[in-house]
C-alpha cells in the first residue's frame, strides 16, 4: 500500500567518473603531510637519542626517564650503573636514559 517500485536512474553520458589519480590524491597528500610532520621528526629524535646513548661514559651525570639523577660509574652494552647517593648504586637499562650531561657540567642548584 505504501510501497512504490524503485527505478534506477539512467546515467548521462556527459557526466563521467573522475580519473583514478584524482580519487587517490587526497590519500597521498595526507601521507606526505604525516611523513613531514610526524614520521621524519620522530626518526630524527630516535637517531639523536641513540647517538647520546652511544656517548655515555663514566663520570657523566645521567637522568633516567623515571627521574633519577646520578653519576655514571660503569657502562655495559645494555646497562649502566648510576651512583644516586654516596655508596648507593643502581643498575639502569641504557635505553631508559632521557638525558646525559657531560662530566664538566654543573648541576642546576650549584
Amino acid at each position: 500500500m505504501f510501497e512504490s517500485p524503485a527505478f534506477a536512474q539512467a546515467t548521462s553520458t556527459a557526466a563521467s567518473a573522475p580519473p583514478a589519480w584524482v580519487t587517490f590524491a587526497p590519500f597521498v597528500l595526507i601521507f606526505v603531510i604525516f611523513y613531514f610532520l610526524l614520521i621524519r621528526p620522530q626518526q630524527r629524535r630516535m637517531k639523536q637519542h641513540q647517538a647520546m646513548l652511544g656517548q655515555v661514559k663514566p663520570r657523566d651525570m645521567a637522568v633516567t626517564t623515571g627521574g633519577l639523577i646520578g653519576k655514571v660509574t660503569k657502562v655495559d652494552e645494555a646497562e649502566i650503573e648510576l651512583e644516586i647517593a654516596q655508596g648507593v648504586r643502581v643498575r639502569v637499562v641504557k635505553s631508559m636514559l632521557s638525558d646525559v650531561r657531560p662530566h664538566g657540567a654543573k648541576a642546576a642548584n650549584d
